[in-house]
């Protein structure tokens, strides 16, 4: 058996006109720089295939760059009266699937694009188990893409990129910014959901069910060199636990101290301010985040805040009982 049997083997696709123009555009690049990828891809296995698809007539630069770093370059000529830019789209979807289905060795296929007319595609070479990630500009990839990968990498992100100037704000888009999940949440709400199989959680594979959650996740956003540095960053300030080897640790809840226990003693102390007569739950969320503006119960690691109010209840901190006549839990100080 080869030394190198586990090692991942992939297959790189450029729509490479999607990418220059996106780079153009978006981040002020006069040349697209394929280099960035190449060092990306090297990162996670041995690149076995590459192939750019373009009408190269207006990339000569681009095409003795992209020659020296191995690249394939396939001819779309413009031709009268038809698209150039869907005869390119098909041609790579065709290259693409046929790769999936004569190579059984490609483990991994790598789309350079931002375009969502490839969504399809990306669902049927994970179909045929291959694992799909995704690379475009930021400004200029629809939303519909990432989703759909199991990874997805911002271009703009990549080490050796540097816009020449701020990507303009997007006129339009296919959906509204959805507000920004927390890292914190994240991590928790992810770990909460895996710890439900009885299993125990290590690191690597907490960072590949984050990645299935959010293709586009990637530690080097938050300021980290890796997803382990990341953990040490979140069991310093005792959001999550590790134990074991330091290359791969054991991740789990925090058991005691940490955000956790400041916020069961902040619901503590609301509840007590109400006295023995109780406090409805739906009006104790405003009055904690009211002293306490960052409270977020889903960044511990529960679903909602009655489940948090429960936990609470579980732990004899607080009494809780459903009230008929407010139609709502009370909460009353413990004992």
């Amino acid at each position: 058996m080869r030394a190198d049997s586990a090692e991942e083997r992939i297959g790189v696709f450029l729509d490479y006109e999607n990418l220059a123009i996106g780079a153009r555009d978006h981040l002020g690049l006069k040349r697209f720089d394929f280099g960035p990828i190449a060092r990306a891809m090297a990162e996670r296995g041995r690149v076995v295939y590459r192939r750019a698809y373009a009408d190269w007539s207006g990339f000569d630069d681009d095409r003795r760059h992209l020659t020296r770093h191995q690249v394939e370059l396939i001819e779309i000529p413009q031709r009268m009266g038809a698209s150039r830019k869907n005869a390119a789209d098909i041609k790579m979807v065709v290259d693409a699937l046929e790769l999936a289905f004569e190579r059984d060795f490609v483990t991994t296929i790598v789309l350079c694009t931002g375009d969502s007319d490839f969504t399809p595609l990306v669902q049927k070479l994970r179909e045929l188990d291959r694992r799909v990630i995704g690379i475009g500009v930021r400004d200029s990839t629809s939303k519909l893409l990432p989703p759909a990968c199991d990874e997805f990498l911002f271009y703009d992100s990549l080490e050796g990129v540097e816009a020449v100037r701020e990507a303009p704000e997007r006129a339009g888009d296919d959906e509204a910014d959805a507000p920004p999940t927390s890292l914190d949440e994240l991590v928790i709400s992810t770990l909460v959901g895996m710890q439900g199989s009885g299993e125990d959680v290590r690191a690597s594979t907490l960072k590949r069910a984050i990645q299935r959650i959010d293709p586009t996740f990637a530690e080097s956003d938050h300021g980290f060199r890796g997803f382990t540095e990341l953990l040490r960053h979140l069991s310093e300030r005792q959001v999550v636990e590790l134990s074991g080897t330091k290359r791969d640790p054991e991740v789990d809840l925090v058991t005691g101290g940490g955000p956790a226990q400041a916020a069961f003693d902040l619901l503590v102390a609301v509840v007590g301010e109400a006295g023995k007569k109780g406090a409805a739950m739906s009006g104790l969320k405003t009055e904690i985040r009211r002293q306490d503006a960052d409270f977020n119960e889903r960044a511990l690691g529960y679903g909602g805040f009655l489940q948090f109010c429960k936990a609470a209840a579980a732990r004899d901190l607080v009494a809780m009982a459903w009230d008929d006549k407010r139609g709502d839990y009370l909460l009353a100080p413990a004992g």
